[in-house]
């Protein structure tokens, strides 16, 4: 398994997936790779290749946020989370498409904000409505050759980003959702899961969100 990640100065990503790496064991290995970069991303999917001699799950999940509203909204914080959140999952699909075994799975990581809109959000909503319209795309081009691609759109979950939301906006939102609380991270990664897994080999081209109830 390979864990990717972003180099940032302080050296925290590569911490955080060389430790995730050792936590998962079965010869994981952490590789840096910037998605938004074509040429990285390939480098990175030969040496997986190379290490582990095949490709059956990739799992694109790289995301940032520069919330603005429009008004306020920056060219290049618009193009940001474009490059990230949308490009970078086209540039990892991209790559392995030829490369992937039959019988994989591609598995994209979407947001309820492509169904709900939320304010300030108009990058990020777009990148993650983006994703959900390639997931679409590619099931029907990948269907032949049984690789199945999914999108999974998680509501508001207690990750790092989710914390950065505004205390008086969490309260809100919570207000939203039926089951009265905000996800887990375990709770996105079990469905996850699902999709990876043999008990998942007849669906396709499918959404599934992970957020409590929320809808609206």
């Amino acid at each position: 398994m390979v864990v990717n990640y972003f180099a940032d100065p302080a050296g925290a990503n590569r911490e955080r997936a060389e430790q995730t790496a050792q936590r998962i064991g079965l010869r994981a290995i952490a590789i840096e790779a910037d998605v938004r970069r074509g040429p990285q991303v390939e480098a990175m999917t030969e040496e997986t290749i190379k290490r582990f001699g095949r490709l059956d799950i990739v799992v694109n999940n790289a995301g940032i946020v520069r919330d603005r509203t429009l008004k306020k909204l920056s060219a290049e914080d618009w193009q940001a989370v474009i490059d990230t959140n949308l490009t970078g999952v086209y540039n990892v699909s991209k790559a392995v498409v030829e490369r992937l075994s039959d019988g994989g799975r591609i598995i994209n990581l979407a947001s309820i904000s492509a169904a709900v809109g939320f304010f300030g959000q108009a990058n990020y909503a777009s990148a993650k409505a983006g994703v959900i319209g390639l997931t679409k795309v590619l099931s029907r081009e990948l269907a032949k050759r049984r690789i199945t691609v999914n999108a999974v759109a998680p509501g508001v979950i207690l990750t790092e980003m989710g914390q950065t939301i505004p205390e008086a906006t969490r309260a809100e939102m919570l207000k939203m959702i039926p089951l009265g609380r905000f996800g887990e991270a375990d709770e996105v990664a079990g469905v996850i899961l699902f999709l990876a897994s043999d008990l998942a080999s007849y669906v396709t081209g499918q959404v599934i969100h992970v957020n409590g109830g929320w809808w609206g």
